[in-house]
Formats: structure tokens, C-alpha cells, sequence
């Protein structure tokens, strides 16, 4: 094990803090029982500092910090895109989507696609939801982690994920959304921290006498291609990262169905007290997306160096391929008590996106499946107890389906990205489509989810070679040009389907327009400091 004791004393009262105030804030007065709004939504009252802590803390599992720091020892900051560029995407969704989503009092997604759709289109990507969130995603997560604890304490993989998925269900099934988004900031806090603290020791080790700012230039010169953040055409990682398309491409689509149609993320946005006080937070969400590549990435580039041999810091060996155990193997070399203070950030990060994944899976089963399809006009304290139930039975299948599906993956971050780009396209033009063009109907989009399938796969077997970022671009471009088609020749959708604009302003606070500005001049620089 390479925890000591005080290692494991920093991270049990991590967990004993965590969960008293997950306790506290789920209370309710006496004789009050939770409906249906407080447990999926926290009863619609979520300020803007928890709504962009928890958007942070629900993104930032194991499938980054384990996934991308992975992927940083493997390619280098290229890899932050999926971080800087969620930024700008953060901001054009608190714009011009949530003033749509909260004008319509939405609770889940497939509510807004049987709205704008009917029941078909709703009912399909509802299942598809459940499955992806469950099958995909809480496997991913608990995978990841458990190497982590497996790397630092010896448990067991199966072991590790038993207790990662435990310790959410027992801090978040009571309080449901409340619980999981007020708990965040504390998360948050403790994730960036950790962050900062193994991005600091790092580049100490290497700067040796010099300090960190030598073991930055150090890393930076020594090198330099580990911080390009557009490739070549001959890169190597060249089908990951496609060069200037990640910047004009497919890559802006993943971003969209993740940050503005992704149950698990937009729900947080849907519980805001205002729609002024949502797009505050997402706000605040795209400043800390800023700094998450220098407490992610940064350690994974870090390992190149720890690894090399006049430092030897890292075992290579372990890390040839298997780069989802950089980090880990990065934890291991920090001092006693700090090395705790990582672990609980790791652990903060984990059950954050553990417990909103399932308070999301449950909300979408009870509300659009269960309530309409199973058992009508029950009480709202039976549909909270199903959304728990669902919670523990969605927990259950990832944790017995996780190693069959990720046990034998180099890197679990990009293979995620690549099977959620065989969906994300439709799911874009669906939602995209269904706001901002009348016309198109429930044959439109029904023939923008099939495209998504025939042309990803098609593509993916006749041109296996091709950038699977520009794959994503090409069949989001085909699902918008075939759906508008199919919408024009077949009959016009209801007259209530049509999203109404008319009485829905788009208009934003000037604090969060100067926001704005600050962090798109921000990327700008980064982006022309690391070209």
C-alpha cells in the first residue's frame, strides 16, 4: 500500500465531512416529504455558485483525470481542447439555450424532445439515455477510479469499484439533486486543490535546485511537442486530434450534445432559481474549465520526464501501454499527507460524477418512462422512491459490466469519445433543429437519429482511418441537410410543436458579457501561445 496512515486519516475525513453535509442539506422540515421537484431538481433552488461548482465537479471524473492526464503523457496538452474549448460552449448554452429549457419548465431532455417531437422521439432517446449513462459512462468512471485505488492501496479492482459506487449512492440517494450539487463546492475545492498541489510538486522534481518555474521551461523545452495543441498531418495521434479540425470541426459537436443536451450536466442548469442566476453559473463553470488542463494534463506531460531516466521518479514500464495509470503513478511519488489530499480530490471528483450520473439516469426512468408508461397518478413520494431504487439498480449493472467493457482498453478516455461521437451528431441536429427551425417535424428527427447510425458506422468501416473527430463533423452535417429534407416533404409538425421565440429573451447581464469577453480573450492567448 503507498498510503501511510496519515494518508488514509486525510481521506477519512474527507468522507465523514462530505457526508455530514450531504446529511445536513438534504434535511426538510418536519412533516415535509420530498416531491418529485425537490429530489430531481432541489426544488428548483440552486444558486449560481453551486450551479457551476457541481457542472465542474460532475465533468470531472476519473474518465479526465485519470483518462486525459493519460492521454497528456501520450500526446501532450492537445488533449485540452476537450477542456478549453467547453468554455466558449458553456457560455453559447447559458445564451441561448437554458433561456428555452427554463421558459418551457423542463425536468429532463426527452421532456423537451416529446414537446417539440412527440412521444416517439422521446421515448427512444430516453432508453438510449438510460443505457449510454449506465453502460458507458458510470462504467467508465468506476473503472478509472479503481485503477487509481488499486494503483495506491491494493484493493482489488471489482473491490474498488464497490466502494467508490457505495460511498455515492450513501451521500447522495437521500438528498438526491440538493445533495449531490451543494456538496460540489466542497468537492471542487478539494479537486482543485489537489490539482494545483501535484501540478506544483511535479514540476519541482523536475526543476530540481531551480524550483517550478525551471521545471516548467525544463518540460517545455526538452519537450516541445507535448505542447502543440494543433498537429500535423503526421502526427501519430493525428486520428485523435486532426489538427485544425479539432478547432473547425467535429469536435464543437461533442462539446454541444455533452454541455447542452446531456442530462447529467443540464440538470444542475434546470434546478437554477433563475435563469439569470443558471447562466451565472455556467459562467463560473467556463472560468474553471480555464485552469482544469494545469491540474489534469499537466501531470501527465509531467510523467514523460519523471519517467525518463535521469530522473526515474516512475517506473516506465508500468506506463507503456497503459497510460490511464500516469497519474497514479504520479500520486505515488508525493510526500505523506499530501499524497492523501490528491487521493481525496480523486475520490471528491469520482463520487461527484458517480452520484450525478445515477440522480440523472433516475430522473429521466421515473419521470419519461416510469410515470408515463408504467404507473400513472401515484404519489409524489412513490416516484421518489423509484428514482432511488433506479439509482442502485444502475449502479449495480456498471459495476458488474465495467471490467468486461474497459478492462482491455490502452486509453478508456478516447475510446469514450469515440463511441459517444456515433450518437452525438444526431443528438445535436435533433435538438438544434427542433429550436431554432419550425419546420422540422418527428420524421425529421427520427431520420437525423438513423443517419447518425448509418453514416458513423459507415464511415468508421469503409474509412477506418479517418479522424473520428471529422467522421462526427461530416455525419452532424449530413443529419442537419437529410432531416431538414425528410421535415420538407413530409406533413408540417402540430401547431404547438414549433418552439415560440417571440417571448423568450436572450438577453444576458453586462457582468456576464464582460465574463465573456475575458475568457474568450483567454483562449485566444492560449491557443496562440501553444499553436
Amino acid at each position: 500500500m503507498f498510503l501511510s496512515t496519515l494518508d488514509l486519516a486525510v481521506v477519512g475525513i474527507y468522507a465523514i465531512v462530505l457526508f455530514a453535509i450531504a446529511q445536513w442539506v438534504s434535511r426538510e422540515p418536519a412533516g415535509v416529504t420530498k416531491n418529485t421537484e425537490d429530489y430531481f431538481l432541489a426544488g428548483k433552488s440552486l444558486p449560481w455558485w453551486a450551479i457551476g461548482a457541481s457542472l465542474v465537479a460532475a465533468n470531472i471524473s476519473a474518465e479526465q483525470i485519470i483518462g486525459m492526464s493519460g492521454e497528456g503523457f501520450r500526446i501532450g496538452l492537445a488533449i485540452a481542447a476537450y477542456e478549453w474549448q467547453a468554455a466558449i460552449v458553456l457560455i453559447i448554452v447559458a445564451k441561448f439555450f437554458l433561456p428555452i429549457f427554463l421558459k418551457r419548465e423542463i425536468y429532463t431532455m426527452p421532456q423537451f424532445l416529446e414537446t417539440r417531437y412527440g412521444e416517439g422521439v422521446k421515448t427512444l432517446m430516453s432508453f438510449f439515455w438510460i443505457i449510454l449513462y449506465t453502460i458507458v459512462n458510470l462504467t467508465a468512471v468506476m473503472w478509472l477510479g479503481s485503477l487509481a485505488v488499486n494503483t495506491l492501496t491494493g484493493v482489488s479492482l471489482f473491490w474498488g469499484m464497490a466502494g467508490l459506487a457505495g460511498f455515492a449512492l450513501a451521500y447522495s440517494m437521500f438528498g438526491g439533486l440538493k445533495a449531490v450539487a451543494l456538496t460540489d463546492m466542497l468537492q471542487v475545492t478539494i479537486l482543485v486543490i489537489g490539482g494545483f498541489v501535484i501540478a506544483w510538486l511535479t514540476m519541482g522534481m523536475i526543476g530540481g535546485d531551480g524550483g517550478v518555474t525551471n521545471g516548467f521551461h525544463r518540460l517545455y523545452t526538452e519537450f516541445p511537442d507535448k505542447f502543440d495543441m494543433i498537429f500535423e498531418n503526421d502526427h501519430f495521434a493525428y486520428e485523435q486530434m486532426p489538427g485544425i479540425w479539432t478547432l473547425l470541426g467535429g469536435l464543437w459537436v461533442l462539446h454541444f450534445s455533452y454541455w447542452g443536451f446531456n442530462q447529467y450536466i443540464i440538470q444542475r442548469a434546470l434546478g437554477a432559481k433563475s435563469i439569470g442566476e443558471a447562466q451565472k453559473g455556467l459562467v463560473f463553470a467556463a472560468a474553471l474549465k480555464l485552469l482544469m488542463p494545469l491540474i489534469i494534463v499537466l501531470p501527465g506531460i509531467a510523467a514523460v520526464m519523471l519517467a525518463a531516466p535521469e530522473i526515474g521518479a516512475i517506473d516506465k514500464s508500468v506506463l507503456d501501454g497503459a497510460t490511464d495509470r500516469a497519474y497514479p503513478e504520479v500520486m505515488k511519488i508525493m510526500p505523506s499527507g499530501l499524497r492523501g489530499l490528491i487521493f481525496a480530490a480523486l475520490i471528491a471528483a469520482i463520487v461527484s460524477s458517480l452520484a450525478s450520473m445515477v440522480n440523472s439516469i433516475s430522473t429521466i426512468f421515473t419521470m419519461d418512462i416510469y410515470r408515463d408508461y408504467i404507473a400513472k397518478n401515484k404519489s409524489e413520494t412513490h416516484y421518489v422512491t423509484i428514482g432511488r431504487i433506479t439509482a442502485v439498480v444502475a449502479m449495480f449493472i456498471a459495476l458488474i459490466t465495467a471490467k468486461p467493457l474497459l478492462g482491455n482498453m490502452e486509453s478508456a478516455f478516447q475510446a469514450i469519445q469515440e463511441f459517444t461521437g456515433f450518437i452525438a451528431p444526431g443528438i445535436v441536429a435533433v435538438f438544434l433543429m427542433g429550436m431554432f427551425y419550425k419546420r422540422t417535424n418527428s420524421a425529421g428527427a427520427f431520420t437525423m437519429l438513423a443517419v447518425t447510425l448509418i453514416a458513423s458506422y459507415g464511415l468508421k468501416m469503409f474509412m477506418p482511418d479517418f479522424p473520428f473527430v471529422n467522421r462526427v463533423w461530416i455525419t452532424f452535417l449530413s443529419c442537419l441537410v437529410i432531416g431538414a429534407l425528410v421535415s420538407h416533404v413530409t406533413s408540417m409538425p402540430k401547431a404547438a410543436q414549433p418552439v415560440a421565440l417571440g417571448d423568450i429573451s436572450f438577453k444576458t447581464s453586462r457582468s456576464f458579457n464582460l465574463w465573456t469577453v475575458i475568457i474568450a480573450a483567454i483562449l485566444i492567448g492560449l491557443y496562440a501561445i501553444f499553436w
